[in-house]
């Protein structure tokens, strides 16, 4: 599996890739690429990751950013038809416990 991001630094892990273990209880496995339209989607449900927490180091995501999301979330923004597009190549295949490969596959950004 690919890096996901270092700036800013993502996944689980905080080792900039989608890896998953038995404390990941949010499966953060999926590699995104940020659009404003999925960040304000995730805020409206309760899930804010514009905002800045630097209190834990996280400087708030903007258009563009990668980053390790819950694969539950992505799912969800998916069956409402907000979900970002995916770097394959950087998602953990533990998401295919969820979201079939075929559906992956359309959001894939990375896939010749």
């Amino acid at each position: 599996m690919d890096l996901c991001c270092e700036k800013p630094l993502t996944g689980f892990y905080r080792n900039g890739r989608c890896d998953t273990g038995p404390d990941d209880h949010g499966v953060h496995t999926v590699c995104i690429r940020a659009t404003s339209e999925f960040l304000e989607y995730s805020s409206s449900t309760g899930n804010d990751l514009s905002t800045p927490m630097t209190e834990f180091g996280f400087p708030g995501l903007q258009e563009g950013d990668r980053w390790c999301l819950c694969l539950a979330r992505w799912k969800q923004a998916y069956d409402v038809g907000k979900a970002p597009h995916i770097y394959l190549a950087s998602t953990h295949e533990a998401s295919l416990e969820l979201v079939p490969l075929e559906v992956l596959l359309n959001f894939a950004v990375d896939v010749n």
